[in-house]
Protein backbone atom coordinates (compact mmCIF):
# COMPACT_ATOMS: atom_id res chain seq x y z
CA UNK A 1 0.00 0.00 0.00
CA UNK A 2 2.84 2.36 0.96
CA UNK A 3 4.81 1.71 -2.34
CA UNK A 4 1.45 2.71 -4.56
CA UNK A 5 0.79 5.37 -2.43
CA UNK A 6 4.38 6.73 -2.55
CA UNK A 7 4.25 6.42 -6.55
CA UNK A 8 0.54 8.06 -6.83
CA UNK A 9 2.42 11.03 -4.94
CA UNK A 10 5.48 10.54 -7.17
CA UNK A 11 3.49 10.91 -10.17
CA UNK A 12 1.24 14.04 -9.04
CA UNK A 13 4.80 15.92 -7.73
CA UNK A 14 5.78 15.34 -11.82
CA UNK A 15 2.82 16.15 -13.39
CA UNK A 16 2.50 19.33 -11.47
CA UNK A 17 6.10 20.11 -12.57
CA UNK A 18 5.25 19.55 -16.09
CA UNK A 19 2.03 20.96 -16.55
CA UNK A 20 3.40 24.35 -15.18
CA UNK A 21 6.12 24.27 -17.50
CA UNK A 22 4.80 23.38 -20.68
CA UNK A 23 0.86 23.92 -19.63
CA UNK A 24 -1.77 21.17 -20.27
CA UNK A 25 -1.89 20.99 -24.12
CA UNK A 26 1.86 20.64 -24.75
CA UNK A 27 2.43 17.97 -21.86
CA UNK A 28 2.41 14.31 -23.29
CA UNK A 29 2.27 11.36 -20.45
CA UNK A 30 5.32 10.33 -22.26
CA UNK A 31 6.86 13.11 -20.63
CA UNK A 32 5.61 12.62 -17.50
CA UNK A 33 5.99 8.67 -17.02
CA UNK A 34 9.33 9.76 -18.35
CA UNK A 35 10.36 12.13 -15.85
CA UNK A 36 8.62 10.00 -13.04
CA UNK A 37 9.99 6.67 -14.03
CA UNK A 38 7.24 4.90 -13.88
CA UNK A 39 5.25 3.43 -16.81
CA UNK A 40 1.86 4.52 -18.41
CA UNK A 41 -0.13 1.21 -16.61
CA UNK A 42 1.13 2.95 -13.59
CA UNK A 43 -0.71 6.78 -14.83
CA UNK A 44 -3.59 4.91 -16.15
CA UNK A 45 -4.39 2.63 -12.73
CA UNK A 46 -4.04 5.20 -10.13
CA UNK A 47 -5.66 8.09 -12.78
CA UNK A 48 -7.11 6.69 -15.98
CA UNK A 49 -6.73 9.98 -17.93
CA UNK A 50 -4.53 13.36 -18.58
CA UNK A 51 -7.60 15.28 -17.60
CA UNK A 52 -8.10 12.82 -14.48
CA UNK A 53 -4.60 13.60 -13.28
CA UNK A 54 -4.66 17.19 -14.36
CA UNK A 55 -7.84 17.56 -12.27
CA UNK A 56 -5.93 15.35 -9.30
CA UNK A 57 -3.16 17.65 -9.21
CA UNK A 58 -5.72 20.13 -8.62
CA UNK A 59 -7.72 18.63 -6.08
CA UNK A 60 -4.77 17.82 -3.61
CA UNK A 61 -3.46 21.89 -3.71
CA UNK A 62 -6.72 23.88 -3.74
CA UNK A 63 -8.94 22.28 -1.00
CA UNK A 64 -5.84 23.22 2.01
CA UNK A 65 -5.74 26.93 -0.04
CA UNK A 66 -9.11 27.64 0.04
CA UNK A 67 -9.61 26.07 3.60
CA UNK A 68 -7.22 28.87 4.48
CA UNK A 69 -9.44 31.18 2.67
CA UNK A 70 -12.64 30.29 4.32
CA UNK A 71 -10.81 30.40 7.85
CA UNK A 72 -8.99 33.83 7.28
CA UNK A 73 -12.70 35.29 6.26
CA UNK A 74 -14.45 33.79 9.09
CA UNK A 75 -11.91 35.41 11.69
CA UNK A 76 -12.84 38.58 10.28
CA UNK A 77 -16.57 38.00 10.49
CA UNK A 78 -15.69 37.16 14.71
CA UNK A 79 -13.57 40.10 15.48
CA UNK A 80 -16.15 42.46 13.67
CA UNK A 81 -19.07 41.34 15.49
CA UNK A 82 -21.62 42.23 12.80
CA UNK A 83 -19.98 45.04 11.94
CA UNK A 84 -18.87 45.49 8.47
CA UNK A 85 -15.61 44.32 6.87
CA UNK A 86 -13.09 46.15 5.99
CA UNK A 87 -12.27 45.55 1.52
CA UNK A 88 -8.41 45.72 2.23
CA UNK A 89 -8.60 42.52 5.12
CA UNK A 90 -10.97 40.77 2.62
CA UNK A 91 -8.70 40.89 -0.37
CA UNK A 92 -5.45 39.88 1.81
CA UNK A 93 -7.75 36.92 3.38
CA UNK A 94 -8.32 35.58 -0.58
CA UNK A 95 -4.79 36.48 -1.89
CA UNK A 96 -2.23 36.07 0.65
CA UNK A 97 -2.78 32.09 0.97
CA UNK A 98 -2.00 31.73 -2.45
CA UNK A 99 0.81 33.80 -2.51
CA UNK A 100 2.18 32.41 0.51
CA UNK A 101 2.16 28.79 -0.63
CA UNK A 102 4.56 30.35 -3.60
CA UNK A 103 6.97 29.69 -1.10
CA UNK A 104 6.66 26.36 -0.47
CA UNK A 105 10.30 24.82 -1.41
CA UNK A 106 8.86 21.68 -1.68
CA UNK A 107 5.69 20.48 -4.06
CA UNK A 108 2.77 22.60 -4.14
CA UNK A 109 4.82 25.32 -3.72
CA UNK A 110 6.03 27.79 -7.11
CA UNK A 111 5.23 25.19 -9.70
CA UNK A 112 1.53 24.63 -8.46
CA UNK A 113 1.23 28.48 -8.31
CA UNK A 114 2.47 28.74 -12.00
CA UNK A 115 0.08 26.38 -13.19
CA UNK A 116 -2.24 28.24 -11.86
CA UNK A 117 -1.25 31.68 -13.53
CA UNK A 118 -1.53 29.28 -16.35
CA UNK A 119 -4.68 28.16 -16.13
CA UNK A 120 -5.76 31.97 -17.11
CA UNK A 121 -3.43 32.02 -19.99
CA UNK A 122 -4.67 28.84 -21.88
CA UNK A 123 -8.04 27.35 -20.63
CA UNK A 124 -9.70 24.16 -21.67
CA UNK A 125 -12.76 21.96 -21.15
CA UNK A 126 -10.53 19.88 -18.89
CA UNK A 127 -10.59 23.50 -16.94
CA UNK A 128 -13.75 24.36 -17.17
CA UNK A 129 -15.74 21.49 -16.14
CA UNK A 130 -14.16 21.17 -12.65
CA UNK A 131 -12.71 24.46 -11.89
CA UNK A 132 -16.64 25.74 -10.63
CA UNK A 133 -16.84 22.86 -8.03
CA UNK A 134 -13.77 23.30 -6.27
CA UNK A 135 -14.60 26.97 -5.77
CA UNK A 136 -17.79 26.99 -5.05
CA UNK A 137 -17.67 27.51 -1.48
CA UNK A 138 -15.08 30.14 -1.29
CA UNK A 139 -16.71 32.20 -4.41
CA UNK A 140 -19.96 32.40 -2.71
CA UNK A 141 -18.29 33.48 0.48
CA UNK A 142 -16.30 35.73 -0.79
CA UNK A 143 -18.93 37.19 -3.12
CA UNK A 144 -21.56 37.73 -0.37
CA UNK A 145 -18.44 39.55 1.85
CA UNK A 146 -18.02 41.48 -1.34
CA UNK A 147 -21.74 42.71 -1.63
CA UNK A 148 -22.60 43.28 1.52
CA UNK A 149 -19.78 45.98 1.87
CA UNK A 150 -20.35 47.35 -2.16
CA UNK A 151 -23.96 47.68 -1.89
CA UNK A 152 -23.88 50.52 -4.87
CA UNK A 153 -22.64 47.69 -7.20
CA UNK A 154 -25.32 46.05 -9.10
CA UNK A 155 -24.76 42.28 -9.52
CA UNK A 156 -23.68 42.70 -12.98
CA UNK A 157 -20.57 45.22 -11.87
CA UNK A 158 -20.19 43.38 -8.75
CA UNK A 159 -19.44 40.21 -11.13
CA UNK A 160 -17.22 42.25 -13.73
CA UNK A 161 -15.12 43.42 -10.88
CA UNK A 162 -14.97 39.77 -9.55
CA UNK A 163 -13.68 38.56 -12.91
CA UNK A 164 -11.01 41.63 -13.35
CA UNK A 165 -9.70 40.68 -9.95
CA UNK A 166 -9.23 37.24 -10.53
CA UNK A 167 -7.38 38.28 -13.89
CA UNK A 168 -4.98 40.64 -11.91
CA UNK A 169 -4.63 37.87 -9.57
CA UNK A 170 -3.75 34.98 -12.34
CA UNK A 171 -1.06 37.44 -13.68
CA UNK A 172 0.80 38.14 -10.46
CA UNK A 173 0.54 34.37 -9.92
CA UNK A 174 2.66 33.96 -13.53
CA UNK A 175 5.58 34.80 -11.62
CA UNK A 176 8.88 36.09 -13.13
CA UNK A 177 8.33 35.34 -16.50
CA UNK A 178 5.93 38.28 -16.87
CA UNK A 179 8.05 40.18 -14.91
CA UNK A 180 11.05 40.15 -16.72
CA UNK A 181 8.89 41.36 -19.83
CA UNK A 182 8.67 44.24 -18.35
CA UNK A 183 11.12 46.57 -18.29
CA UNK A 184 9.94 48.77 -15.31
CA UNK A 185 10.12 45.63 -13.15
CA UNK A 186 13.90 44.74 -13.39
CA UNK A 187 13.69 45.72 -9.65
CA UNK A 188 10.92 43.92 -8.83
CA UNK A 189 10.79 40.91 -6.66
CA UNK A 190 8.71 37.75 -7.00
CA UNK A 191 9.31 36.37 -3.82
CA UNK A 192 8.71 38.96 -1.69
CA UNK A 193 5.38 37.96 -1.02
CA UNK A 194 4.56 41.00 1.59
CA UNK A 195 6.35 43.40 -0.97
CA UNK A 196 3.62 42.14 -3.56
CA UNK A 197 1.00 42.16 -0.90
CA UNK A 198 1.67 46.15 -0.18
CA UNK A 199 1.58 46.90 -3.99
CA UNK A 200 -1.23 44.52 -5.13
CA UNK A 201 -4.09 45.21 -2.54
CA UNK A 202 -4.49 49.18 -3.22
CA UNK A 203 -4.19 48.35 -6.89
CA UNK A 204 -7.42 45.76 -6.22
CA UNK A 205 -9.11 47.85 -3.78
CA UNK A 206 -9.59 50.94 -5.80
CA UNK A 207 -10.57 49.01 -8.59
CA UNK A 208 -13.70 46.97 -6.67
CA UNK A 209 -14.60 50.20 -5.30
CA UNK A 210 -14.13 52.83 -8.19
CA UNK A 211 -17.70 54.24 -8.91
CA UNK A 212 -20.42 52.25 -11.11
CA UNK A 213 -19.67 52.32 -14.64
CA UNK A 214 -22.20 53.52 -17.07
CA UNK A 215 -24.97 51.15 -18.16
CA UNK A 216 -24.14 49.36 -21.06
CA UNK A 217 -25.15 46.10 -22.68
CA UNK A 218 -22.75 43.27 -22.30
CA UNK A 219 -22.35 39.69 -21.48
CA UNK A 220 -21.61 39.52 -18.38
CA UNK A 221 -18.61 36.42 -17.23
CA UNK A 222 -19.14 33.71 -15.38
CA UNK A 223 -19.64 34.89 -11.99
CA UNK A 224 -17.38 33.20 -9.72
CA UNK A 225 -13.95 33.63 -7.86
CA UNK A 226 -12.47 30.58 -9.80
CA UNK A 227 -8.85 29.65 -10.16
CA UNK A 228 -7.13 31.57 -8.09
Amino acid sequence: MKAAADTKNKILNVAEEIFAEKGYSATSMRTITARANVNLAAVNYHFGSKAQLYQAVFQRRVAPMNRQRIEALEKLEQQAGGSPLLLDDILRAFVEPALKASLNPGPGGSSFIRLLGRTHAEPGPEVHDFLPLLYKEVKIRYRNALARILPELSQEELSWRIHFVIGTIAFTLAGTDVLEMIESCRYCDPADIEGIIQHLLPFLKGGLSAPAAPSVRVTCPREGLRSS
